[in-house]
């Protein structure tokens, strides 16, 4: 099948990268021309263990190629898939859907034969329609059908949550582009990729329900952890309590300083929209946001309470910076407002990440970058842990607490144990488990 990718960002290049893997045609299209001499040199703009050998492998093959040029791949394609983004809208939080009605009349005007138009790019409901509505005004002649398909990659495990999905979902009743979208995502009947057909608009709520429900999992377990520590009870005993039950389930039960990146927070507002103009309130999810963003910001509270209730001229180490681990990004991360609020009560800050550095100058250009953790933490009054990056659970602890001025830690991730800690002297604040180590 022939494939052309509009848009390189995260979903485009993972989608475009493993659909060529599977042995299709795939052309990725981008406006940035310095993106695409980049990728063609092989350099790889976001970081996603093993996206650097796939699109290596396939460049090498002739299965995967990139262009500025949208006309000619569109026009030999069997599908178009949509994968730019949409941000929050400044002002409303609606999603902007800009990019993606760009995209549509460029693509209307170049299509040749019968092609399928996808979404991929999380979009509102009922986005498809427009799509189609302007495909239809912009080519009356274009035969074209409009589908949605949602992705639903997790940023660190992107190339295996594609190749071994929960499910796929495909949002049309059009036969012909059911046949084509069930070609493409042939290959992985193997692994029995379950196919899922739906309505375009029941495809479209999906991925917002879905991102909705998750970001609700992780507000509650937080909101328990907060509890936990005032009656002294351990939340990862309660999370592993909980989760245990197959209606509960384990994942998306982990405390911690409240969830970011590029899906959750900016998918949950637009949902709350969506919902707002169609007269629905959402009151579960407007909670959610509300409680996640506040205790983004409560996280610096709980590392000067952890120093003595004051950061006025104290110097605060903290290790990871990215929304999680295993990616670069720095979108909506826990670790923005933690440090602007260190900083607003006069800490001095310093910051290691393993890959997100780069990424954090321009966020956050007013602390101190280094180059490993130890150096980070020499010096400093306290030490944060914001990303659960492995190489930090594995820490020479000893030398850890020589470099520090004071043996303060303040653990958001749970990443060590308290007794652990006891032992080697430090001062520990974790979330949600009891300060002192059980006798």
């Amino acid at each position: 099948m022939h494939i052309a990718m509009i848009g390189t960002g995260y979903v485009g290049l993972v989608s475009g990268a493993c659909f060529a893997d599977f042995g299709h045609q795939v052309t990725c299209v981008d406006k940035d021309e310095g993106k695409i001499a980049a990728l063609r040199r092989g350099e790889i703009p976001i970081f996603e263990p093993g996206l650097d050998t796939l699109v290596a492998t396939n460049v090498k093959a002739g299965r995967l190629n990139f262009t500025t040029d949208l006309a000619a791949p569109v026009a030999e394609a069997d599908a178009v898939f949509i994968a730019v983004g949409t941000p929050s809208r400044r002002g409303d939080g609606h999603a902007d859907l800009s990019y993606v009605y760009a995209a549509a009349r460029e693509i209307a005007a170049a299509i040749k034969g019968f092609s399928v138009v996808v979404t991929k790019s999380t979009v509102p409901v009922g986005t498809g329609d427009e799509v189609e509505r302007i495909i239809r005004e912009t080519n009356p002649a274009a035969d074209a059908a409009v589908a949605s398909n949602p992705e639903f990659l997790r940023e660190g495990a992107a190339i295996r949550d594609f190749k071994f999905p929960d499910r796929i979902v495909i949002g049309t009743e059009d036969e012909r582009a059911r046949k084509v979208l069930g070609d493409i995502y042939r290959p992985l009947s193997l692994n029995q990729g379950p196919l899922m057909f739906t309505a375009r608009r029941t495809a479209e709520l999906i991925k917002y329900a879905a991102n909705a429900f998750l970001a609700t999992k992780i507000t509650f377990i937080n909101e328990i952890a907060d509890l936990s520590e005032k009656v002294g009870a351990n939340v990862q005993e309660v999370a592993r309590g909980i989760g245990l039950d197959n209606r509960i389930g384990t994942k998306f039960l982990h405390a911690g300083p409240g969830f970011g990146g590029s899906c959750f927070p900016k998918d949950t507002r637009a949902l709350v929209k969506i919902a707002l103009d169609h007269d629905v309130q959402l009151r579960i999810v407007e909670a959610v946001l509300a409680v996640n963003d506040n205790r983004k910001r409560a996280m610096a509270r709980k590392v000067s309470n952890a120093t003595g209730g004051s950061l006025r001229g104290k110097t605060v180490a903290v290790l990871g910076l990215t929304f999680k681990p295993d990616t670069d990004d720095m979108r909506e991360a826990p670790s923005i407002p933690l440090v602007t609020g260190l900083l607003d009560m006069g800490a001095k800050v310093r910051a290691h990440d393993p890959v997100g550095m780069e990424a954090a100058r321009r966020e956050l250009p007013e602390i101190e970058y280094c180059d490993d953790p130890y150096v980070c933490a020499r010096g400093a009054d306290a030490m944060v842990v914001v990303t659960e990056w492995a190489q930090y659970r594995a820490l020479d602890l000893e030398r850890l607490k020589s470099e520090l001025a004071h043996p303060v830690v303040v653990d958001l991730r749970n990443v060590y144990r308290p007794e652990d800690m006891a032992t080697y002297g430090f001062t520990y604040e974790s979330v949600g488990r009891p300060a002192e180590p059980r006798s």
